[in-house]
């Protein structure tokens, strides 16, 4: 299992297991949550959303909902910028910060929410945006 303990990293999942399944798509936002275990090694993912061009809908039920399956003890949220500029958005960071509350209370911790957008990404976490 991979290791995932910073954004390179599930980065570097990204690229070689989501953008490779055929349910992925370069022109929509698409969003997965990395499924973590306690030493913060990937143990799996899920798709989560494919949204449209410019706006995705994720909400904490369906971003937990495989996580509690899964046993996951940590997650990583990741989701794409069709557009190539990986700089989040006002309803991105309102998102993580609504996703971060939801973990606290599952006592699962979300360790990132990581924007791809096409060779470049942007960590919620690295930018401060976590609290």
């Amino acid at each position: 299992m991979q290791m995932c303990d910073a954004p390179e990293g599930a980065v570097a999942y990204w690229n070689a297991h989501v953008k490779t399944t055929p349910i992925f798509s370069e022109d929509a936002e698409c969003c997965v949550v990395l499924l973590l275990n306690v030493r913060r090694r990937i143990k799996g993912h899920q798709f989560i959303s494919i949204g449209l061009l410019d706006q995705l809908l994720v909400g904490p039920r369906e971003v937990f909902r495989t996580a509690i399956i899964a046993a996951a003890s940590a997650i990583v949220i990741m989701h794409s910028h069709p557009s190539g500029d990986p700089s989040p958005s006002e309803a991105d960071i309102r998102a993580t910060r609504e996703l971060i509350r939801a973990g606290q209370l599952l006592k699962i911790e979300v360790l990132d929410h990581v924007i791809v957008g096409g060779p470049n990404f942007s960590s919620l976490r690295a930018m401060g945006f976590f609290y």
